[in-house]
């Protein structure tokens, strides 16, 4: 069985491509410390994730799979799915355990299911200012994370403005609204935003937005 769950572990991450195989490690880091998962190439992280959660292994990878809108590999592989996370594997940096996991949107990760806008006003580029002013040092997990952007684009963006880090919140944001084009409304935003570890501010600006 534990060979199996090998095999299987592996043949997903060889579909993976290596933008993608990062963003996995990337988002494994609440979980395993990430002096283990950056130098890990793909079979070394597969022996870290059966030695880590042995016998949910593939259920933890389905789950990110998922962030990634992957949905294909874990039809392909029948990968096991659960709905609410267990407690002892939280999947949030800090511990924080998100309630449900099914309501992904289309503007925040790949491959969700959009709900309907609350409020159609698009975002100008002075709220997307105002917002990037008020994130914080974990700029790059919330882009991966919660707005669906590409690793490699976000370093893109740092390197074009070094030394800038509201600029590179901004052009962060502009990117993921420039990706929705229509969509890219306060409510949309506010819901992708809503599970990041962020200052409360940012949530409660944007709820002033949505009374505008």
């Amino acid at each position: 069985m534990a060979r199996d769950e090998r095999a299987t572990l592996l043949e997903v991450h060889q579909a993976l491509t290596e933008e993608q195989f990062q963003s996995l490690k990337f988002l494994l880091e609440g979980r395993v410390p990430a002096g283990l998962l950056l130098p890990a190439s793909r079979p070394e992280l597969c022996r870290i994730l059966l030695q880590r959660f042995p016998g949910n292994s593939l259920r933890v990878t389905a789950g990110i799979l998922r962030q990634l809108g992957r949905l294909d590999l874990i039809q392909r592989f029948q990968l096991p799915l659960e709905e609410q996370i267990p407690e002892e594997t939280p999947w949030e940096p800090n511990g924080d355990t998100p309630k449900v996991r099914g309501d992904l949107t289309t503007g925040c990760r790949p491959g969700g299911i959009t709900a309907p806008p609350v409020n159609p006003r698009r975002l100008t580029e002075k709220d997307l200012m105002q917002v990037a002013q008020r994130l914080g040092k974990e700029w790059q997990e919330v882009g991966i994370l919660h707005l669906g952007l590409e690793r490699s684009r976000l370093e893109q963006i740092q390197e074009e403005n070094p030394g800038n880090p509201v600029l590179w919140n901004f052009e962060m944001l502009r990117e993921w609204r420039q990706r929705e084009r229509h969509e890219a409304t306060v409510s949309q935003l506010r819901s992708c935003l809503q599970l990041a570890r962020l200052d409360p501010g940012i949530l409660d600006f944007l709820q002033s937005l949505q009374g505008d």
